[in-house]
Formats: C-alpha cells, structure tokens, sequence
C-alpha cells in the first residue's frame, strides 16, 4: 500500500517511506491510499481474539509490504504489553482506561509501535535518523520512553516551557542516552510550528535525516486504532449502540478511531471532546474553519490552536461537512465545567478522573442527553497522577504515586532552553 500527500495526491510513498520522512515534501500528511474493510466475521468473533490478533489485523494492510509477518508480530507483542480496561463509571457510561503503559498515557501505543518501526527499517543503515517531536505534555515522554536506547535513532523533543505538568516534565527530560529534551520559550503551537519548519529547510535536511514522532507521522497515528478496537471488543456485550468521546487537542486519537470504524467496527458516533481551545467544535457548527492561537487550560495536552490531524478526520468524509456531522459531534467545556465533573464523578462514584478524561466525560454527557440509549466510552487517556496539582487541588486528594513514576521524580532535569527556530536549526546543524 503506498500513502499519499493530503496535500496533492500525485506524492506518494511507501509506508516505510512516509514513516521515515514524517511529512510529505509538499508539507501535506501522509494518508492511506485505501482502508479495506476487515470481514464482518471478524466483528462478530472479535470476543475469541487476543489483542495481538486484533492488532495484527487490523494494521496488517497499511504496513505489510514493508513489514514481513513475523517482523509486525513482534513489533505488536512489545508495543502492547499492558491491560486496555474499559471500566463501568455509571449506568451507560464506561471509560477505556489508556494509562497502564510505562509512561501512564495513551501515547505509549503509537510511541512503541513507532520505535519498533523505526528501528526494524534503521538496521543496517549507516545514516542515523534524528526524531523531532513536539510536546504539549504526554506525547514527550511516551515518545522518550519508546525510543530510549534504539540503536542509529537521536530523539530531540521540543516542550513549551511552564506550559506541561512536572511529572510530564520529568518523563522527557531525565533519561539521557539519545534523548534531548529542549525547552521553548512559548506555546505548544510555537514547538510544532518550528518542528514542521525544520522538515522543510534544505538547510537541515541536507545534512541530516529527519523524522517525526506527533502524530502527523503515520506509524504514531495508525496504531491508535488498536484500542477502539479492544473497547469494542469489551462493550459488545452491552447490546446497544456504541458511542466514543475522545479528549481532542491534535485530534490523531479520535481520527483512528474513525479509521477502526472504516474497517467495519460498529459505532454509532464519535465525539470530539474539547477545552476552550475549541476551533473544531465552531468548524462543525459553522463549516468554517478557523485557527486560534492556543489557550492555555488545566487539561494542557489538548491546548492545541490548530489541531494537524482534523484534515485528515475533513478526508475520511470527503471534506463533506453534512455526512461529517452525521458521524461527529464535537463540544467545548471550561476548566471550571472541567473540574466540576471531575468532582461530582468523585462523589457518586469515588471514581478519580484526570481533566482531559473529565472533558471526555462532559462530551459524552451532552451527547447522550439527545441520544439516551446508548453505551458511551470517554477515554481517560492518562493517569490522574500526572496532574497530581490539577487533582489535588480540585479533589483535596493526592493519588497515589504509581512505580513508573516514582522511578523517575528524583531524577536531575536536563534541558536546553531556546526561543528561536534559528536557535534549533543550530543545534542540529552543531549536533554531530
């Protein structure tokens, strides 16, 4: 299967190609020339197969004319090595708990399958490949995580400082090894903005080999999919019709979860869950789409002012915004909307949300007000721990600190302040 620029589909490539590049030359996301639906028999036995079973089929059509069989199985057996739990919260509303990896986030799926991708195809290669990545919180330290260690692959994650929690802080900036952590002067925005700058200087790219590790490259973005599958796998007994809320800042999540739905999965709806930063709940309102800058908000990963993804979510519909709407709903929540759920779900069930699941929760809420009958999953997508301020301060509790954090808070920080794209160009350029 070859990928193709959402920017002029003429420019193509492999999925090998795609996920070394990170972005096409034109500046477009790369995308799946075609998504063939799994067999209906797979749906309806989906109960009798392992998550390895499921993963492997599901991914197999996108990667393997570059990834023989046994390579992808292997890559599936490490990448998902922990639970996927869908926990009941009240009468119709479950949450698919994505924090039991070994960073506590959602990412943990992509970053590690990406990892494994990247370092099957960096074999033998005598070109080291540098990873550039920006950060508005989890996504640093999943990816840093992922590739610690792999071998001709140099991780480079760019963070706005202040601007992430300290737990996530200190996941991305004290492991060392082939990871630099480099702290921006600005916002989440300004990171990815100099990250896509860098794909496209000839300055850079002639002397070095460059990648991406957000979501905009296809082998952190596609493996997402694994875990709507698993949800669906759990809630099917439910009998009734399925609805995800997903917290939303680059919208990768809720978008392979759309393409899980193309394979055949079935879902009744999706719903984009957001904070203030709400450029896509006004799009689906209005069919206008209108970049902001970011705000900032206690649920920091989703602060996100021009989400790169939702162009791709535009080209599963055809860009058409009728049929979108069918299969989408999307709505913004305040931090106090935020914090006020994350209190009453405490009360009447003791149940601790983190803010970007609490926002999941309060989409799915308004969704299900005009469609009751429903069994609503809102992903809870890291674990409360990493915003141990956010939730003390709202709950009055601490939670308890899990070992894959403990391991990590009396570690040094290492980190190299920049305020200037030219300040990062120079550090790739000296970086020998």
């Amino acid at each position: 299967m070859k990928f193709y620029s959402l920017n002029d589909s003429h420019i193509k490539a492999t999925f090998k190609e795609a996920v070394i590049a990170g972005i096409a030359p034109d500046k477009g996301l790369y995308f799946p020339e075609s998504i063939t639906p799994l067999p209906t028999d797979f749906f309806e036995h989906i109960d009798e197969l392992s998550h390895h079973e499921i993963a492997f089929q599901a991914i197999h059509q996108f990667v393997s004319d570059d990834i023989p069989d046994t390579v992808l199985k292997e890559i599936i057996a490490n990448t998902l090595d922990f639970d996927f739990p869908v926990v009941d919260i009240e009468k119709n509303v479950g949450t698919l708990e994505l924090f039991h990896g070994p960073t506590m986030a959602f990412k943990d799926v992509g970053a590690r399958f990406m990892a494994n991708c990247l370092g099957y195809f960096s074999q033998g290669e005598t070109t080291e490949v540098t990873v550039l990545v920006a950060t508005s919180g989890d996504t640093g330290g999943a990816v840093a995580n992922g590739f610690l260690g792999v071998d001709g692959v140099n991780v480079v994650i760019l963070y706005p400082s202040g601007k992430v929690s300290d737990i996530q802080e200190k996941q991305l900036t004290t492991l060392g090894q082939n990871i630099v952590a480099m702290e921006v002067d600005g916002t989440f925005d300004d990171c990815q903005r100099m990250v896509k700058t860098a794909f496209l200087d000839a300055g850079i790219t002639e002397h070095k080999k460059l990648t991406s590790a957000n979501s905009i490259n296809v082998a952190r973005w596609l493996p997402q999919l694994f875990y709507f599958l698993f949800a669906y796998k759990q809630a099917k007994s439910k009998g009734k019709k399925i609805v995800f809320s997903v917290p939303s800042g680059n919208f990768g999540n809720i978008c392979a979860g759309m393409v899980a739905q193309k394979l055949g999965m079935p879902v009744k709806h999706f719903v984009a869950s957001t904070n203030v930063n709400n450029v896509v709940p006004k799009f689906m309102q209005k069919g206008i789409y209108e970049p902001m800058p970011s705000i900032a908000t206690i649920s920091n990963a989703m602060d996100v002012g021009d989400p790169s993804n939702f162009v791709r979510i535009r080209h599963l519909y055809q860009d058409d915004l009728a049929t979108l709407q069918e299969n989408l709903s999307s709505y913004s929540f305040t931090d106090q909307e935020t914090k006020t759920a994350m209190k009453e779900v405490y009360a009447q069930t003791g149940y601790v949300m983190d803010p970007h699941g609490a926002v999941g929760y309060l989409g799915l809420k308004e969704f299900q007000k005009t469609h009751p009958n429903t069994f609503g999953i809102f992903l809870e997508t890291a674990h409360p721990v990493k915003f141990l301020d956010v939730v003390e301060d709202t709950l009055g509790l601490s939670p308890e600190i899990p070992a894959q954090i403990q391991k990590i808070m009396d570690k040094e920080k290492h980190s190299i302040l920049i305020k200037t794209y030219e300040d990062l160009k120079s550090y790739l350029l000296d970086k020998n």
